[in-house]
Protein backbone atom coordinates (compact mmCIF):
# COMPACT_ATOMS: atom_id res chain seq x y z
CA UNK A 1 0.00 0.00 0.00
CA UNK A 2 0.90 3.45 -0.34
CA UNK A 3 -0.11 7.04 0.72
CA UNK A 4 -2.10 7.17 -3.01
CA UNK A 5 -4.01 4.71 -1.63
CA UNK A 6 -5.29 6.26 1.40
CA UNK A 7 -8.10 8.58 0.65
CA UNK A 8 -8.57 11.97 1.60
CA UNK A 9 -11.13 11.82 4.08
CA UNK A 10 -9.90 8.54 5.78
CA UNK A 11 -10.74 5.80 3.68
CA UNK A 12 -8.47 3.22 2.76
CA UNK A 13 -9.08 2.73 -1.18
CA UNK A 14 -6.15 -0.36 -0.80
CA UNK A 15 -8.60 -3.12 -0.73
CA UNK A 16 -11.20 -1.74 -3.40
CA UNK A 17 -11.25 -4.00 -6.66
CA UNK A 18 -12.24 -1.00 -9.08
CA UNK A 19 -8.93 1.02 -8.09
CA UNK A 20 -7.17 -2.64 -8.37
CA UNK A 21 -8.38 -2.92 -11.83
CA UNK A 22 -7.83 0.49 -12.71
CA UNK A 23 -11.41 1.15 -13.37
CA UNK A 24 -11.00 4.07 -10.91
CA UNK A 25 -8.38 6.03 -9.89
CA UNK A 26 -9.76 7.24 -6.17
CA UNK A 27 -9.51 10.62 -4.82
CA UNK A 28 -5.73 11.16 -5.67
CA UNK A 29 -4.32 9.26 -9.17
CA UNK A 30 -3.52 11.80 -11.72
CA UNK A 31 -3.37 14.67 -9.96
CA UNK A 32 0.45 13.86 -9.00
CA UNK A 33 0.77 14.30 -13.02
CA UNK A 34 -1.72 16.67 -13.85
CA UNK A 35 -4.09 13.89 -16.18
CA UNK A 36 -6.62 14.91 -14.13
CA UNK A 37 -7.67 18.78 -13.18
CA UNK A 38 -8.51 19.56 -9.69
CA UNK A 39 -10.40 22.22 -10.73
CA UNK A 40 -12.98 20.10 -11.86
CA UNK A 41 -13.46 17.98 -8.42
CA UNK A 42 -16.78 17.70 -6.48
CA UNK A 43 -15.02 16.66 -4.12
CA UNK A 44 -13.87 19.40 -1.39
CA UNK A 45 -12.43 17.37 0.96
CA UNK A 46 -10.28 16.04 -2.23
CA UNK A 47 -10.03 19.74 -3.53
CA UNK A 48 -8.63 20.95 -0.07
CA UNK A 49 -5.86 18.30 0.60
CA UNK A 50 -4.57 18.53 -2.69
CA UNK A 51 -4.78 21.86 -3.07
CA UNK A 52 -2.47 22.06 -0.08
CA UNK A 53 -0.02 19.14 -0.95
CA UNK A 54 -1.35 17.27 2.05
CA UNK A 55 -2.09 13.26 2.27
CA UNK A 56 -4.92 13.13 4.03
CA UNK A 57 -6.97 15.32 6.14
CA UNK A 58 -4.76 13.98 8.95
CA UNK A 59 -1.50 17.02 7.57
CA UNK A 60 -4.07 19.48 8.54
CA UNK A 61 -3.70 21.44 11.43
CA UNK A 62 -7.52 22.62 11.30
CA UNK A 63 -9.37 19.13 11.21
CA UNK A 64 -10.60 19.86 14.94
CA UNK A 65 -12.16 23.68 13.24
CA UNK A 66 -13.07 22.50 9.62
CA UNK A 67 -16.75 22.60 8.87
CA UNK A 68 -16.27 20.68 5.72
CA UNK A 69 -14.78 17.67 7.47
CA UNK A 70 -16.80 18.33 10.49
CA UNK A 71 -20.35 17.89 8.26
CA UNK A 72 -18.84 14.89 6.77
CA UNK A 73 -17.85 12.86 9.64
CA UNK A 74 -21.65 14.09 10.95
CA UNK A 75 -23.03 12.00 8.02
CA UNK A 76 -25.50 9.30 9.19
CA UNK A 77 -23.52 5.78 8.25
CA UNK A 78 -20.97 4.03 10.38
CA UNK A 79 -18.21 4.32 7.71
CA UNK A 80 -18.13 8.32 8.61
CA UNK A 81 -17.23 7.84 11.58
CA UNK A 82 -14.34 5.12 10.87
CA UNK A 83 -12.78 7.57 8.45
CA UNK A 84 -12.36 10.13 11.39
CA UNK A 85 -11.25 7.54 13.39
CA UNK A 86 -8.86 6.32 10.79
CA UNK A 87 -7.43 10.37 10.20
CA UNK A 88 -6.92 10.65 14.31
CA UNK A 89 -5.06 7.53 14.26
CA UNK A 90 -2.94 8.69 11.53
CA UNK A 91 -2.28 12.42 13.56
CA UNK A 92 -0.97 10.15 16.56
CA UNK A 93 0.67 7.50 14.87
CA UNK A 94 1.78 7.94 11.11
CA UNK A 95 1.37 6.87 7.98
CA UNK A 96 3.79 3.54 7.94
CA UNK A 97 1.32 2.86 11.32
CA UNK A 98 -1.74 3.01 9.67
CA UNK A 99 -0.62 1.28 6.54
CA UNK A 100 0.75 -1.80 8.81
CA UNK A 101 -3.14 -1.61 9.72
CA UNK A 102 -5.08 -1.11 6.61
CA UNK A 103 -3.16 -4.00 5.08
CA UNK A 104 -4.68 -6.57 6.77
CA UNK A 105 -8.57 -4.93 6.09
CA UNK A 106 -10.58 -6.21 3.30
CA UNK A 107 -12.93 -3.04 3.22
CA UNK A 108 -12.55 0.96 3.51
CA UNK A 109 -12.46 0.77 7.15
CA UNK A 110 -11.45 -1.73 9.95
CA UNK A 111 -10.21 -2.57 13.00
CA UNK A 112 -7.26 -0.99 15.06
Amino acid sequence: MSLIEIGCCGAYCGTCKLLKEQLCKGCKLGYENNKRDITKAKCKIKVCCISKNYNSCADCPDTSTCQTIIEFYEKKGYKYAKYKQAIEFIKHNGYDEFIKIADTWKNVYGKY
